[in-house]
């Protein structure tokens, strides 16, 4: 299991450390990416959070009463992509924004896509 700079401890693992708190890192290459028992339990911690396209990225679509809180969100979401430097694909709609996360240097999922997804949820939560 990689280890993630912001959690020094490997006796602690991840799930002592909270998500939302932790900052991305720069990851490149398959050493970052992550196993399926790390992601189940990673997800277990997001709530209606799931794994896409074949497990490499996971996503989850949050519902708006309307546009204007729809776009509220995104933009809220994007200045934390932009803070973290890790960027989801974003569907935006009237009332909904679909957000998926992969890491494309690690050729799937990596710990900052867990910690962007708990971000998203406390941007929802605050």
């Amino acid at each position: 299991m990689p280890q993630h700079p912001s959690n020094p401890d490997p006796s602690i693992g991840h799930a002592a450390h909270a998500l939302h708190e932790a900052h991305c890192q720069p990851l490149k290459g398959p050493a970052h990416r992550l196993a399926d028992a790390e992601i189940a339990r990673l997800l277990a911690q997001l709530p209606g959070w799931q794994r896409l396209d074949d497990g490499a990225a996971i996503g989850k679509t949050f519902i708006f009463a309307n546009y204007y809180q729809t776009l509220a969100f995104v933009n809220a979401l994007a200045y934390v992509a932009h803070r973290e430097d890790h960027h989801p694909d974003l569907g935006v709609h009237y009332n909904r924004c679909v957000v998926r996360y992969s890491t494309h240097d690690v050729g799937g999922l990596s710990m900052n896509d867990f910690i962007c997804a708990a971000k998203a949820e406390r941007v929802l939560a605050g």
